[in-house]
């Protein structure tokens, strides 16, 4: 597995993680997964994308523009249906990895 770091903008304060890069309609992301590192899904243009946390562990997701700006995070629970943000990327994070940041 690589693992890519980006860097990313929350209130204009910059923050760097290590990511696995994943293509958004091939990946489950963190569904039946115990343990992974955060994921960056490219969705190649900004859109309204939505999640659910089905067989996932709580974890944040973040949706980024294309400056790598947040537009929305939240903070994700356990079996819930679907959470939309606006976004061209988006960044799932683990609760486990937060301390990593």
């Amino acid at each position: 597995m690589v693992l890519r770091t980006v860097a990313y903008f929350v209130n204009g304060k910059k923050k760097k993680i290590r990511v696995k890069v994943c293509n958004p309609y091939l990946s489950l992301g963190l569904m039946f997964k115990r343990n992974s590192p955060p994921i960056l899904f490219d969705l190649k243009k900004s859109k309204n994308f939505t999640i659910s946390s089905i067989f996932c562990r709580p974890f944040v997701a973040i949706w980024l523009d294309e400056e790598m700006q947040a537009t929305r995070i939240l903070k994700i629970r356990s079996w819930n249906m679907s959470f939309s943000g606006f976004g061209k990327y988006l960044l799932e994070i683990p609760l486990d990895s937060l301390d990593q940041i």
